[in-house]
């Protein structure tokens, strides 16, 4: 039991609060939009068709996969729960998005690029290194490193 609370021990202080904050908020707003259509998104039918045209298949099956990971991961890092591994679903479903969608497009986001996703990309990995922080349900369920 002991090794499987260090995957959830947080580092301590208040200085991955702001990277958790904004990274939830973003990934529960994107999610809300491929799996609600909410905030002017597709819904999943409409993702889905979107994902097939790009090659990701079976579109619908991978807009459920992308959207539960960006609303529900977005919500357990909002709250500090479990977040080494919703960080890494993030960072996953990050470098997908980089790598099928904007690569091509370079760098900046002004053309669609992966400068964004980049940016996100590197928010969950940090969350991956150090936990969710002293504000969490990781540290009041597990403790601080």
């Amino acid at each position: 039991m002991n090794q499987i609370k260090q995957y959830f021990k947080s580092t301590e202080g208040f200085a991955d609060l702001p990277i958790r904050l904004g990274l939830g908020l973003v990934f529960v707003a994107h999610g809300s939009q491929k799996l609600f259509g909410w905030f002017g998104g597709y819904g999943l039918e409409g993702t889905g068709q979107w994902m097939d045209s790009i090659g990701l298949s079976p579109g619908y099956f991978m807009a459920l996969a992308a959207g539960s990971m960006e609303f529900f991961g977005g919500l357990f890092i909002l709250a500090g729960l479990l977040t080494r591994l919703s960080a890494l679903g993030a960072a996953i479903t990050m470098i997908v998005a980089i790598v099928s969608v904007h690569l091509e497009n370079g760098f900046f986001l002004a053309n669609n690029g992966y400068e964004f996703g980049l940016v996100l990309l590197l928010m969950a990995v940090t969350l991956m290194l150090r936990g969710s922080g002293e504000v969490s349900l990781d540290n009041k369920l597990f403790g601080s490193a």
